[in-house]
């Protein structure tokens, strides 16, 4: 089982109706939620939710580490064999792309990159590597936005560590596991004035949550902040709040603005990059929603 869709769609309240219906473990897509230090940042489930049915790949990394998308895909398939070796559905649930292309379809065998090129690339201001982009890549520099600072870093790296392009080492893409599971997708894409307004409230509520204490926790580690950790939507905006709290209303905004334009890129994305004849619910997702959603899911899955 499959729910993905942008931040904010509903899709942990799905899943967490669904394993009521069925024995299931629900494993974490999301790129944010692997790391233990954001909790609220992220919006993981709560401790109470995770205790509700088992949960496998959330906050079970360290900050001070980065979490590839080959690395979830390896632990994602351990956990998708180990729900179905104890008779569970397994639930993949977030809003990760990159991550789930690379667990269906596999991954371009790309050599490990130089750490002194990848340290020097990820140090680049955005518009300075999608300038060097467009002349070493120039290709893979028009199929990116340039303020898409993963990857443009992620193509710049790779042209300079291995001398050929991103495309080339994805057309020999190898591991995915498409062909071997019966896969039961859907995505989510609400309508976007109630999924802006709902990343709104999110945020505000991150804040009201203890949002501020965890940033604050996450700054006094020092942490390089080139890691993927330190560069989660909000934490650089709390830590403007904490040097100058006169600034709340000003970065409560901007972090707002943030999310809401990473759940546009995520509503795209998602439309155009799956199969059209996988479920797609079009609809806000309300608690009546969430329940009928999660029966028609069981009903499929057990089909």
């Amino acid at each position: 089982m499959l729910i993905a869709g942008p931040t904010a769609s509903g899709k942990s309240d799905i899943a967490l109706a669904l394993a009521k219906l069925l024995p299931a473990t629900i494993i974490n897509a999301d790129a944010s939620q692997v790391y233990a230090d954001l909790r609220i940042l992220s919006a993981r489930p709560s401790i109470a939710d995770e205790d509700a049915s088992p949960h496998r790949l959330f906050g079970h990394i360290d900050g001070a580490q980065a979490c590839s998308a080959a690395n979830w895909a390896d632990e994602a398939k351990a956990a998708i064999a180990e729900a179905i070796a104890a008779e569970r559905l397994p639930i993949l649930v977030g809003g990760t792309g990159l991550y789930m292309r690379t667990l269906l379809d596999g991954i371009a065998p790309v050599p490990e990159i130089d750490p002194t090129i990848r340290a020097k690339v990820r140090r680049l201001d955005v518009s300075l590597a999608y300038a060097a982009l467009l002349h070493e890549d120039a290709e893979a520099a028009a199929r990116l936005m340039p303020s898409d600072r993963t990857r443009i870093a992620r193509a710049l790296e790779v042209i300079r560590s291995t001398g050929r392009p991103l495309k080339d080492w994805q057309a020999q893409s190898v591991g995915g596991i498409a062909d071997q599971i019966h896969l039961v997708p859907v995505i989510l894409l609400p309508p976007r004035d109630w999924l802006y307004t709902r990343c709104d409230a999110r945020f505000a509520m991150m804040l009201e949550r203890g949002g501020i204490h965890e940033v604050e926790a996450l700054l006094a580690r020092k942490l390089d902040p080139a890691l993927p950790v330190m560069r989660a939507i909000g934490v650089r905006e709390v830590s403007a709040i904490l040097a100058n709290p006169d600034v709340t209303a000003e970065q409560t905004n901007l972090a707002q603005i943030a999310t809401r334009q990473y759940a546009k890129r995520q509503f795209t994305w998602f439309r155009n990059q799956f199969p059209s004849a996988w479920l797609r619910a079009e609809c806000e997702i309300n608690n009546d929603m969430v329940n009928k959603l999660a029966i028609k899911l069981r009903d499929i899955a057990l089909t």
